[in-house]
């Protein structure tokens, strides 16, 4: 098994890495059957990112603060946990972002696509689920659409639901809503396409963000699975994603 060690530049995980190195014979990303990547969940997503359409699997190590996405870190027996790690594998949320110009724009998201108001004034949307209007307008700072992976990040800070994963399910979760009032979001299948488009897009300018992508300025934002794109992570039997998403729901 070839394994290629990668570190966030922040923090202590070049040391890591370093240790990691001298105990056994790394190679690079290029001719890797496994990418080790040591860091944070910032420098996880990142990763996955890099190497997304490679479908090489990564096993991550925490060398960060939170560390979701991560296994714990130890110097020791890697190869052995690699060999025993469980695989997830996961689609990523692909979308497609027009803006007021007509201009075409695509990212993938591992988390979340979400819509954001760019100055004072209240983003008005209208949400389309396969074709059928479900929302005339949704007044409020924006709206997200997360992955189960991605319900414990923005969209768990924005009173989401946690999504286990398997569920086939995402969370379409409104931000700081004026109107309507009482709506806090929705749990669709993941076979959909959202199609939200911008009501007074020029006074009431918006932004689409896919994970770290953003798009300024849109006028109509599409979101769908991108099943033809598989990510594959690798974890710990003891620590696996599945496990810390059930939790997290139990947590204060």
């Amino acid at each position: 098994m070839k394994i290629a060690i990668i570190a966030s530049e922040y923090g202590s995980a070049g040391n890591a890495a370093k240790q990691l190195k001298n105990q056994i014979k790394a190679v690079s990303t290029r001719e890797a059957d496994v990418i080790v990547a040591l860091g944070g969940d910032g420098f996880m997503l990142q990763t996955l990112h890099t190497y997304m359409k490679r479908g090489v699997p990564i096993f991550g190590m925490n060398k960060g603060t939170i560390g979701f996405l991560m296994n714990d870190f130890s110097k020791t027996k890697l190869l052995s946990r690699i060999e025993a790690a469980e695989t997830l594998t996961m689609h990523p949320l692909r979308m497609t972002a027009t803006t007021n110009d007509g201009e075409e724009h695509h990212y993938l998201a591992v988390n979340e696509v979400s819509l954001l108001r760019e100055t004072r004034q209240a983003a008005k949307i209208q949400v389309t689920v396969d074709g059928k209007e479900r929302l005339n307008e949704l007044i409020g700072d924006g709206i997200l659409v997360a992955t189960p992976a991605g319900s414990t990040a923005y969209n768990l800070s924005a009173h989401g639901p946690i999504i286990p994963l398997g569920t086939d399910l995402l969370a379409l979760t409104p931000l700081s809503p004026f109107r309507p009032r009482r709506w806090r979001g929705a749990l669709i299948p993941n076979n959909v396409k959202v199609s939200l488009r911008i009501h007074e897009p020029q006074k009431r300018p918006v932004s689409a963000v896919a994970d770290m992508h953003e798009v300024r300025d849109v006028r109509k934002v599409v979101i769908e699975e991108a099943s033809d794109v598989t990510i594959t992570l690798l974890f710990d039997p003891e620590h696996n994603l599945e496990e810390r998403i059930f939790t997290e729901q139990f947590m204060s």
